[in-house]
């Protein structure tokens, strides 16, 4: 890790410019944990709209450390979360020695410090996905929302490298409504409950908050979720934490449906993925 006094800090940056501030607020977490610091580092110089930046990844390796410490199972499983959200944000994964876009920083601070600052951020994740089965198996048994299971399983999907399934859901962390296009014609599809309840979902042509009296298309759903390894996956976290609605819904966006626009058949999943493939 970066020590408190380097002066790397100054060359790494975060959304709005250097992070020459960032050990101050690590020292004040590591002193005693705010949630209010926390915010502000992470809002202010870690994450900013899906993004990830330099300095998050010299970071990474203090959140890791402190989630492994901390004795408040909220705090872990806070830290776990977001933690989680920026792996899944992490757009430039399988890059050796240390990232393309790094190439002006290693001009500055050199190779060998972006290859230890990079090789860090990865032993931090496996630190922090070492947590997973407590983390969850604390979320299964405590009154935690339906939100914040959502973002433990995007959490969970990230470490285990199905980033595309942890995007997914977190463009959709309603957890209701999705949208994906179809792979034939490139039209919109809607993927909306039903009011009903006959099926958990169905398919629109457009937005049925808009369009309420249009027909709806029928969601044919998938017999098993044993074939795939990440709707397998992701079922069997599902069902273990108690998300109910995503276990209801995940037959169906594994399933098949008809197209609105041009009437062809598709499956459902590989298209609601594509969009977040990295």
């Amino acid at each position: 890790m970066l020590r408190w006094d380097s002066d790397v800090w100054g060359k790494l940056s975060g959304p709005y410019g250097s992070a020459e501030n960032v050990p101050k607020l690590l020292q004040q977490l590591e002193q005693e944990y705010s949630q209010e610091v926390f915010d502000e580092l992470f809002q202010e110089f870690l994450f900013h709209q899906n993004s990830i930046y330099t300095a998050t990844y010299a970071v990474m390796p203090f959140l890791a450390q402190l989630a492994s410490s901390v004795t408040d199972i909220e705090v872990r499983t806070n830290l776990f979360i977001h933690c989680g959200i920026i792996e899944a944000s992490r757009d430039e994964q399988h890059q050796d020695p240390f990232p393309e876009s790094w190439e002006e920083l290693a001009d500055v601070v050199g190779n060998a410090s972006c290859t230890r600052m990079y090789n860090e951020y990865l032993k931090a994740i496996d630190q922090i996905k070492s947590l997973t089965d407590e983390i969850l198996n604390y979320a299964a048994q405590s009154s935690a929302d339906a939100i914040e299971k959502r973002y433990l399983l995007i959490a969970d999907a990230a470490f285990r490298q199905s980033c595309n399934v942890a995007n997914m859901l977190l463009t959709f962390i309603e957890g209701e409504e999705y949208v994906t296009v179809c792979p034939a014609c490139g039209e919109d599809v809607y993927i909306w409950p039903q009011k009903d309840k006959t099926a958990p979902l169905q398919a629109y042509e457009h937005d049925p908050v808009f369009n309420p009296e249009q027909q709806p298309y029928a969601i044919t759903p998938a017999s098993s979720l044993e074939d795939d390894p990440e709707t397998k996956a992701l079922a069997k976290q599902t069902s273990r934490i108690g998300d109910q609605t995503l276990a209801a819904h995940l037959p169906y966006l594994a399933g098949t449906t008809t197209c609105p626009a041009c009437r062809e058949a598709f499956p459902i999943w590989p298209a609601l993925l594509d969009t977040f493939t990295v």
